[in-house]
């Protein structure tokens, strides 16, 4: 008997078919991955099997532990033992671990809360997902991967069954991500049902029994993780062989665009802390410069100071074209050149409520306006540039982005910085949660702007991405730059050992 059975599950949006006859199963205690591209519908599918979509809203049968469900909300979900812990977490800042973990179910009695025993409870569940912190420590002084923990806590507290996680990893370090996998370990061990989301194939095959592939709202095949492998499994994604999933083509750098000397940062609120020291660097037209290292080593904090985007202290000398330029502000990069797709799109890189011509043009503004006031045709002439030649998937210019997919947000986010010919693209983790499809047209774009004489400056934590795309790669350990790679000698081992200050 499966824990779980999703039926011949129907679900159509005005003019599109999001799902066609899924069928979607999940045995007792196993981890099952759920792959596919942006818009394959697993989101979809998702939201049905935790109640966000409504049952009668779609066609088909859920059937737990081989008994027919309907869900009509959330809750009739979690009581049937099925929670979802999705990327962006439901977290309450300002409240504490176990005001999170028991909201909306809190210990009373006689209408007061039990506090007490709110935080003994709550103790508890922090020890099974292995979580050493006070249950009355505010959620706002975690990082993210204790935050994720506290999630998966609360979905324990109650008593699920059937736990769905949605790109769990993609913003926790190495560190967070090894603690995660032996909490999945134990709770399989136990007879938790996992289903696993993620476009990361290596944590796929890592931590997966089974493997279930949509494409386009069809079920494709479910397979044995034991039984195939990562291109067999993105062939059926894609629905087509990628050969070589990083087309590396040989790029001629020529002159020296951007120099950086004698740079260091200094941290935004402790501001006697130095979290970049002195670092010398530069990067060539026509050339993919990829910086690597851990998460906390500083390479995001090095390219928002460059952007001018960063709050803290900087020192040091930028040179662009060989003129010494002073960048204050985010303006000042764009004027001197500068673009940056931000590692965080949803946050730094878009407006999610404004359509797609609005996000595309609000780095130009004054390329689509005169005296202040907005040309229209203009506006929806370059939106449309953009959205052509980056085959950004969009019903229309008007979409709000928020409802686009991950990949089709991150196409929106660089034809903003196209908009603005840029000589220099910083690009900070260019394919975080994007489909592999969407990834190798991101990858075909950077090779076409170098060769255009661009300057890619590419920040990845994704070491193949890294050893794919690059033409020389630097090692960041600390605020310092330890080592320099050309792509012919760089492995992921020397990368590592750079990266965590080996010799």
């Amino acid at each position: 008997m499966y824990a779980l059975e999703m039926i011949e599950i129907t679900k159509e949006f005005p003019g599109v078919k999001a799902l066609n006859n899924v069928n979607f199963k999940v045995r007792q205690g196993e981890i099952h991955a759920l792959c596919g591209e942006n818009g394959a519908g697993k989101s979809t599918l998702m939201k049905i099997l935790s109640g966000l979509y409504a049952a009668r809203t779609y066609t088909g049968e859920i059937r737990i532990n081989g008994d027919k469900k309907e869900f009509h909300n959330i809750t009739d979900a979690e009581n049937a033992g099925v929670s979802i812990i999705h990327q962006e977490l439901a977290l309450v800042k300002d409240m504490t671990i176990g005001e999170n973990i028991f909201l909306g179910r809190e210990l009373s009695k006689r209408g007061l809360i039990q506090w007490d025993q709110l935080y003994h409870d709550a103790s508890v569940w922090l020890k099974r997902v292995g979580l050493h912190m006070k249950p009355d420590t505010k959620i706002g002084s975690l990082g993210i991967g204790q935050q994720q923990l506290v999630e998966i806590a609360k979905a324990l507290s109650k008593h699920t069954k059937i736990l769905i996680l949605d790109e769990p990893t993609a913003a926790l370090t190495e560190s967070e991500v090894e603690i995660l996998m032996g909490i999945l370990h134990d709770l399989r061990r136990s007879g938790v049902s996992c289903i696993y989301i993620s476009h990361k194939m290596p944590e796929v095959f890592r931590i997966s029994d089974s493997i279930t592939v949509l494409r386009d709202g069809h079920t494709i095949s479910t397979l044995d993780t034991k039984l195939t492998n990562d291109d067999h499994v993105i062939s059926l994604m894609v629905g087509r062989e990628l050969t070589d999933r990083y087309p590396r083509v040989e790029h001629k750098p020529t002159e020296v665009v951007l120099e950086v000397r004698n740079y260091s940062v200094w941290h935004k609120e402790n501001k006697d802390q130095k979290i970049i020291r002195d670092v010398n660097f530069s990067v060539r037209k026509g050339e993919i410069l990829g910086i690597a290292g851990l998460m906390g080593a500083g390479r995001t904090e090095l390219v928002t100071s460059i952007f001018g985007a960063y709050e803290g202290r900087t020192e040091g000398e930028v040179r662009i074209e060989g003129r010494t330029v002073s960048i204050r502000s985010v303006s000042d990069a764009i004027r001197a050149g500068i673009g940056l797709v931000s590692e965080d799109r949803k946050r730094q890189g878009l407006v999610l409520t404004m359509d797609v011509k609005t996000n595309t043009t609000m780095a130009t503004m004054d390329r689509v306006s005169r005296f202040g006031i907005i040309n229209e045709n203009e506006e929806i002439k370059w939106g449309q540039k953009y959205v052509q030649e980056l085959r950004t998937k969009t019903s229309s210019l008007e979409t709000p982005v928020g409802t686009l997919s991950g990949g089709n947000q991150q196409k929106v986010v660089i034809g903003k910085w196209l908009m603005s010919d840029p000589k220099i693209l910083i690009m900070d983790e260019p394919t975080r949660g994007i489909d592999v499809g969407a990834k190798y047209e991101i990858y075909n774009l950077m090779n076409r702007l170098v060769e255009q004489g661009v300057a890619i400056i590419m920040i990845s934590s994704e070491l193949p991405e890294v050893l794919g795309m690059s033409d020389r790669i630097l090692v960041m350990c600390e605020g310092r730059f330890i080592k320099e790679f050309d792509y012919r000698e760089a492995t992921q081992e020397n990368i590592i050992l750079a990266a965590t200050g080996g010799k």
